[in-house]
């Protein structure tokens, strides 16, 4: 039985055990339903075990979230068995959404598509994958960043990558401090292309780690005893490898995430985004609610269909007009600064920026987009506030009536 024969097999076999869902073509890489209010640990720092044979890919190690324990666990590094010749894998990502982190599932493809830019290290540099190539039915792999055995497996290359070292070991993509990277066209034409879920394996390796204590973030501190295996599910033995060094994981006191999987959890809102006793659309207000990066990030201003009646139809007519022509006007602004951002970002791709410098541009933006947003909330509270109906201010107490 070939390659190919024995993948079938495997599909039609898992095809009749129940509850198991199958790997399906997918149009692009998309969201998982989970979504955290703070950020991922850093990425631990690992050696690659050795790969224990050809067809084997590397698929690298990276936070996942579980919502019955409110924790990130480590899913580590491990070599995967290809799902048919020709297919990559493109790692998952946890991506800002706005107002919360959303989680990517990784696939596989016949092209390395998007996957956050995150520098994942082994040939994933945060753009496609250089640590091996197919030809044929069979996968080179590139020596330079992959430990081979060449007493076992022949297939193989030398190939210099630049930056395949991570440098910042950032977890995710936008937001504050994440990694500033969009997909290219090449990269959105590979999510579209047919490509398939995790395969069982991986599935029972994600099972695995999540059900391990010692890999929970809270446990290991960002460092996880587990860092890669040489097999999926395989967590003890000489395969496995622990972290050489982690991160800092300082989750908030009310962690949590948004996907309402825990009771009084309001999934349209990061934890903290706003008590009952405090005014979330006052300006000054604003110590609990979400950091907007770019001015696309924004929620769309809330427009009242119905503006407050003073029972003064021409003052209520008035004030929608003003209303439109204050939302028309925020609106330009929005976009211009969203242009003027976008073309700050072109010009530090064409430099070549490095992090520290692409970090410090998201800062500014961040902060541009802060101070557009307080501005526009002020006029809004203005516009309001002269709308509210005009009171009769009490008599003085020298002036009350004397009693007859």
């Amino acid at each position: 039985m070939n390659f190919a024969k024995a993948i079938r097999a495997l599909v039609i076999a898992l095809a009749i055990v129940p509850g198991f869902a199958l790997p399906h073509a997918a149009s692009a890489q998309v969201s998982i339903g989970i979504s955290v209010g703070f950020a991922p640990p850093l990425l631990p720092v690992y050696a690659q075990p050795i790969c224990p044979g050809e067809g084997y890919i590397w698929t690298p190690g990276y936070w996942a979230w579980d919502p019955d324990d409110e924790d990130y666990y480590w899913v580590p590094g491990t070599w995967v068995l290809a799902p048919e010749p020709g297919f990559l894998w493109t790692p998952a990502y946890w991506g800002w959404g706005g107002s919360s982190f959303v989680f990517y599932e990784g696939y596989w493809g016949p092209r390395v598509g998007f996957y956050g830019g995150i520098d994942y290290g082994y040939g994933y540099s945060g753009r496609g994958y250089e640590g091996g190539r197919w030809e044929g039915n069979r996968f080179y792999y590139n020596r330079t960043v992959n430990n081979i055995n060449v007493t076992k497996i022949h297939n193989v290359y030398n190939t210099t990558i630049i930056n395949n070292v991570n440098v910042t070991r950032v977890s995710y993509n936008g937001g504050n401090g994440g990694v500033n990277a969009r997909p290219t066209s090449q990269e959105e034409a590979a999510g579209r292309e047919r490509h398939m879920a995790p395969v069982a394996a991986q599935h029972e390796h994600v099972h695995s780690a999540r059900s391990n204590r010692e890999l929970r973030a809270s446990e290991n501190h960002g460092k996880p005893p587990i860092a890669a295996t040489s097999r999926p599910g395989s967590f003890s033995g000489g395969g496995v490898v622990a972290a050489r060094a982690g991160g800092n994981y300082n989750p908030p006191a009310n962690r949590g995430g948004n996907n309402g999987n825990r009771g009084g959890n309001n999934p349209n809102r990061p934890p903290n985004a706003g008590r009952a006793e405090n005014n979330p659309s006052r300006a000054e207000n604003n110590a609990n609610r979400p950091n907007y990066v770019h001015p696309n990030d924004l929620p769309k201003a809330n427009r009242s269909d119905r503006p407050p009646s003073t029972e003064n139809p021409k003052r209520d007519q008035k004030y929608q007009q003003q209303q439109d022509k204050l939302y028309q006007k925020q609106e330009q602004d929005r976009q211009k600064l969203q242009q003027r951002q976008d073309q700050e970002h072109q010009r530090m791709t064409q430099q070549r920026a490095n992090d520290a410098r692409q970090q410090q541009l998201e800062q500014r933006h961040q902060q541009q987009t802060e101070q557009m947003q307080q501005k526009h909330e002020q006029q809004q509270q203005k516009m309001e506030q002269r709308q509210q109906p005009r009171q009769q201010a009490p008599p003085h107490p020298n002036e009350e009536k004397k009693p007859h």
